[in-house]
């Protein structure tokens, strides 16, 4: 257990760019749950933070190695990243995307693990968002370091090497489904090395690092796109496509009668022509907008 852990705070002032539901709500992370206050706690790496957010947005939780917290949420949030500027060039596109950046201002896209946000989109394929959080909770109940903080227990996402003995079966009573066997594979792709995960970090070429991922087991080309986007690996130029997204870009742009009809191969041609390098940060607030408008 970590009870030598300090209890640290930061406060953040004048951020512009940061609303808690948009950044937690949108799609992106599955272990940041709302407190009673409307405030959100979550856990990443071996941190735990709760997040309030008033007039300033106030960060207190405990650090791994007691490592300073606002070198943590800084990385974590990506705070050093002007979004003001992001969607004052993307807000210049067409007045649909300017109209959603405004319903959605305070998205930001999270530093996330690469390897959590593997499995975790590997078990959000056909899933939804309650049975997600909840798989991955029980996985890092069961597998994950004890972090003590404020009277309660919480859970690290667990390590490759810390799933290396877990079976098929024990994923499947954890309710994992038909994801169980790629879990157990994907795992021992990297554990052996099959796919490198520094090397993925390393290689400028997104389209070589998104032909890495389509490797492993339960990865296919919208949950390789959201890694791209949503973890460390910091690839603005993907563009996930899901039910959402092609809904929401053929009520905008394509209007064909029978969306389910809509070729996602025009959309991310479309999406790259008209947002460019910053696709990514594009779809989420497309995402968002559609989504909870």
């Amino acid at each position: 257990m970590k009870e030598d852990l300090i209890k640290q705070q930061y406060i953040l002032k004048n951020q512009d760019s940061f609303e808690l539901s948009h950044i937690f709500e949108c799609g992106q992370c599955f272990r940041w749950n709302k407190e009673q206050d409307g405030s959100y706690t979550g856990v990443f790496k071996n941190n735990v933070v709760n997040v309030k957010k008033s007039q300033d947005i106030v960060f207190t939780g405990v650090c791994e190695n007691n490592k300073n917290i606002q070198e943590v949420v800084e990385d974590y949030f990506d705070l050093n990243r002007d979004y003001e500027k992001i969607k004052l060039e993307l807000s210049k596109v067409d007045d649909n995307l300017k109209n959603s950046i405004q319903y959605g201002n305070g998205i930001r896209i999270l530093n996330q693990d690469l390897w959590e946000t593997i499995i975790s989109f590997i078990i959000s394929a056909n899933n939804n968002i309650p049975r997600i959080k909840g798989i991955i909770e029980r996985l890092c109940q069961n597998y994950g370091n004890t972090i003590c903080w404020n009277e309660k227990t919480y859970y690290s996402f667990p390590t490759a090497q810390q799933l290396e003995n877990v079976s098929v079966q024990d994923y499947r009573n954890m309710g994992l489904g038909f994801r169980d066997v790629r879990l157990y594979e994907t795992t021992h792709m990297i554990l052996n090395k099959e796919i490198d995960l520094q090397n993925l970090h390393e290689e400028s070429d997104t389209f070589k690092v998104r032909e890495e991922l389509l490797k492993l087991s339960g990865v296919g080309p919208k949950v390789a796109d959201c890694i791209l986007l949503f973890s460390s690996l910091k690839r603005f130029d993907v563009f996930p496509i899901d039910v959402w997204v092609r809904r929401v870009m053929n009520d905008l742009y394509i209007k064909n009668e029978d969306e389910t009809k809509v070729n996602k191969n025009l959309i991310e041609k479309m999406a790259y022509d008209k947002f460019g390098d910053l696709a990514g940060i594009a779809q989420q607030y497309l995402f968002y907008w559609k989504r909870e408008a």
